[in-house]
């Protein structure tokens, strides 16, 4: 197993451990730097296990036990450019870095496959299927996730609109109601000006769809939660994996909502490609 995708390995494997193993996986991935500087015994302690638990979690992912797991988890937290990428190394050159970002974007995007969540899916579908109005709202990469978000609702003929200005998130959160849906994107859940747009819209008696880490503050305040088992590193690396999982993630939520609405939609979604026809030249096979 390569030890630079021993997080991602173990997140996406989350769903597939027992109750004990579970909870090891969770300790770490909350925070593995912490768990490279524990010892056995307080890592079990941290996760309500017994100190066996944590040495059958180790060989389960192929290490010979909870000091070589402890190395080989140091070394996934160290590899890679840092501030760039965990899967690319400083003595990269073309003939390497751009397929192993490759490789580690599918990898990424199978893990996520394997771990999608199709319940909270099939959820966020109804209450965006329903929306009369759709705000989306991101910060940073997440922010250009909402805006192609927006792009693909606006063809359901609703009111759509995208908020990256926590001022401005702040004081859309509070004009909220019933018949509203507020869409928080973030890859970490923890991002406070988020977190509290979340809870402000929520008290409008709005519906709070969140795509965000499992159990995270903002989650926390969503009605529907759409988790990604993705375990991409976005405080030290620049984000690039999760970026496209959510990109999918949204691409997915606009065929649901396609989908639900059935044929009728469809004479509408022509008129809106057809708009388009005047603006390019013609193409030489015409």
């Amino acid at each position: 197993m390569d030890d630079s995708t021993l997080l991602s390995t173990i997140s996406a494997a989350l769903p597939k451990l027992k109750k004990s193993e579970a909870k090891v996986a969770k300790v770490i991935l909350e925070d593995p730097d912490t768990a490279t500087r524990s010892s056995i015994a307080v890592l079990a302690a941290a996760a309500g296990v017994s100190e066996p638990s944590v040495n059958r979690f180790c060989k389960r992912f192929g290490a010979g036990g909870f000091p070589d797991f402890k190395l080989r988890l140091a070394k996934s937290l160290v590899s890679g450019v840092r501030y760039m990428s965990r899967a690319v190394e400083m003595s990269d050159d073309v003939e390497t870095y751009p397929g192993k970002l490759f490789d580690n974007t599918v990898n990424a995007l199978v893990q996520a496959r394997e771990t999608l969540p199709t319940s909270a899916i099939a959820e966020a579908v109804d209450y965006l299927a329903q929306a009369k109005r759709l705000l989306f709202f991101g910060l940073g990469t997440s922010a250009a996730v909402a805006k192609d978000a927006e792009h693909k609702f606006f063809r359901f003929n609703v009111p759509v609109s995208t908020y990256e200005d926590p001022l401005m998130m702040r004081m859309m959160a509070t004009s909220g109601g019933v018949a509203d849906v507020f869409f928080f994107i973030s890859h970490t859940g923890r991002t406070k000006v988020l977190v509290e747009a979340a809870a402000m819209a929520r008290e409008t008696g709005a519906i709070v769809i969140s795509l965000t880490s499992a159990n995270s503050a903002l989650a926390k305040q969503s009605h529907c939660t759409i988790e990604l088992a993705e375990s991409e590193n976005t405080e030290e690396y620049l984000p690039m994996t999760s970026r496209i999982v959510q990109l999918v993630i949204i691409d997915t939520l606009t065929t649901g909502v396609t989908l639900k609405h059935g044929e009728k939609l469809l004479p509408h979604l022509a008129r809106i490609k057809e708009s388009l026809q005047d603006t390019r030249f013609p193409s030489e096979e015409e």
